[in-house]
């Protein structure tokens, strides 16, 4: 008799049918059994937001959300975004205005600038108030900030 539930998940345009524990993390199936590692685990206490994915067009930290709860849902990672040959706006913004150093917390970032776009967020204080759930080690996030208003200002 197997504990396991069956699951299906729409990940970046892709239906994904898995047997999981009930206890299973959506990061944990992400990076574990679907290879996609640009969502990445920061802090294991849902705190920096490296970890950070669209759930039906919304950011949520997968870190602190079981795979179950995802259930004939929506999923967006960062490598739905773009890729190097092919930079997606954000991605634009974020390299002209310098807002990575190391990266690592960069997917988090990313997917919440659009998130931003998507709720009308203009100035620099409605995007730092909305950053609150993302840490980055490496800077003072000016230029994080500065990229995302950037973007924010693109069509």
């Amino acid at each position: 008799m197997s504990n396991k539930i069956a699951l299906k998940i729409n990940i970046n345009n892709e239906e994904i049918k898995l047997n999981v524990e009930p206890r299973t993390l959506l990061v944990d199936i992400l990076r574990n059994n679907l290879n996609l590692t640009g969502t990445h685990i920061g802090c294991d206490t849902s705190q920096c937001g490296s970890c950070m994915v669209l759930l039906e067009n919304e950011c949520v930290k997968s870190c602190s959300l079981l795979a179950v709860q995802c259930d004939n849902k929506s999923i967006k990672t960062i490598e739905s975004i773009g890729n190097e040959n092919n930079l997606s706006n954000v991605q634009k913004a974020f390299k002209n205005n310098h807002g990575l150093q190391c990266g690592f917390c960069t997917p988090g970032f990313i997917m919440s600038a659009i998130e931003c776009k998507k709720n009308n967020l203009s100035s620099e204080d409605e995007v730092r108030d909305f950053l609150e759930g993302n840490f980055c080690r490496c800077t003072g996030y000016q230029n994080i900030v500065k990229s995302i208003t950037s973007f924010l200002k693109m069509p």
